[in-house]
């Protein structure tokens, strides 16, 4: 008999800007701050069946303003915080490269993606990436995401954001659960 392996349904979340304020290369616990209803929004998503992988581009570590280890720290801290509130984090993958360094991990390119879809197995048509810059929306598209919302944010220009096709587009993370019900 032939052994199945489910895929998983998985929100893709950026970090700094939707899981929390962003306040320019946040690495010190005391500066992060959660943003307004984020552990409710990922209980309902949670409870619809979906898990959790974190895409976050971190250029600070390339450009000297903090290291790996104070990432990790940071990170550590976070996944902790999500636990307290009975939320899972399946995985958090970060880019620590400047934007001109032609690396692959770095988004709008897939290879956050594709570290991803080699450790686990994921249902890229149920998943939904989540994010508030444009680079989110291009990875999506990038990456075959059929299903992407733009958290609104003060920097993107609404005309680069309607030139992407991006039909869901939110002011407030908990907004996200009248656009996904299943």
């Amino acid at each position: 008999m032939m052994n199945l392996q489910t895929k998983n349904k998985i929100i893709f979340l950026d970090r700094d800007g939707v899981i929390n304020i962003d306040k320019h290369y946040v690495y010190k616990i005391e500066d992060f701050e959660f943003k307004e209803k984020v552990f409710e929004t990922c209980i309902y998503l949670r409870d619809l069946g979906y898990e959790f992988i974190i895409l976050t581009n971190q250029s600070g570590i390339a450009r000297g303003y903090y290291n790996k280890d104070d990432f990790n720290r940071l990170t550590s801290w976070m996944l902790k915080e999500f636990e307290k509130n009975g939320i899972e984090i399946k995985d958090v993958f970060f880019c620590p490269h400047l934007p001109n360094d032609n690396c692959n991990c770095r988004k709008p390119k897939i290879g956050m993606i594709e570290q991803a879809s080699t450790k686990y197995s994921i249902d890229f048509e149920k998943s939904w990436m989540i994010g508030d810059k444009i680079s989110d929306m291009q990875l999506a598209i990038n990456a075959n995401i059929k299903n992407a919302v733009f958290v609104k944010n003060s920097k993107e220009k609404p005309l680069e954001i309607k030139a992407l096709n991006i039909k869901h587009i939110i002011s407030c993370f908990d907004e996200i659960k009248q656009i996904i019900k299943n």
